[in-house]
Parts: C-alpha cells; sequence; structure tokens
C-alpha cells in the first residue's frame, strides 16, 4: 500500500485529498484538514481523469495513541474513533453527512 496526494486539476472548487491505495482499493483517506478515515473493507476508487503524486512520507503509518482520541462503542457494537479536538468521527454517519451523535455525545 501507498499513500498518493491527489493533484487533480478540477473545474470547481473541489479539494483534493490523501488517500491509501492500493491499485485501485482505497483503503484509508485524510480528507483536507481532518483526521484519517479508515474502512473496515477496502473500496474501489475510479481512477480515470485523476492524478496522483506518490508521498515519500507515509502520514497514515505516523497516526499513533493520542489523547485527543477516544473510543466510543456503536450501537450495533462497532468501535469508532472520535477525536476531540476537530471534532470528527471514524464511523459512516460522520463519514457521509460531516456529523454524528458519536461527536455530539463529547
Amino acid at each position: 500500500m501507498q499513500a498518493y496526494q491527489e493533484v487533480t486539476r478540477w473545474s470547481v472548487t473541489t479539494p483534493n485529498h490523501i488517500y491509501l491505495l492500493d491499485g485501485n482499493k482505497m483503503h484509508a483517506y485524510i480528507p483536507v484538514g481532518k483526521a484519517p478515515v479508515y474502512f473496515k473493507k477496502p473500496i474501489t476508487i475510479d481512477l480515470r481523469g485523476r492524478k496522483f503524486e506518490i508521498l515519500k512520507s507515509n502520514p497514515f503509518a505516523k497516526v499513533k495513541e493520542d489523547s485527543s482520541l477516544i473510543k466510543i462503542t456503536g450501537s450495533k457494537g462497532q468501535i469508532y474513533t472520535v477525536n476531540t479536538i476537530d471534532k470528527s468521527c471514524s464511523c459512516p454517519g460522520y463519514t457521509f453527512r460531516g456529523k454524528c451523535k458519536h461527536v455530539l455525545s463529547i
């Protein structure tokens, strides 16, 4: 797996994120200005029309235990990581909507 910075020039103002890819399988990504988001199972990403540069240092490897990260058990037993500083969560709700009950509970 390798970390890539997207460098695609979009016609609209769309931020380019950092991705952890294995071929066309995405295992995680770092949204601009937020904490890394990890997937339980890798998802297929369409690379057509997009440009990437390999990062020399892997920002995913530097993720370590931090006092601002807390583990929360979801309603169905899943364990999510909530960052208390930037108010982000690794749950699907936060990934898709940008807010969730886990962040609201802290």
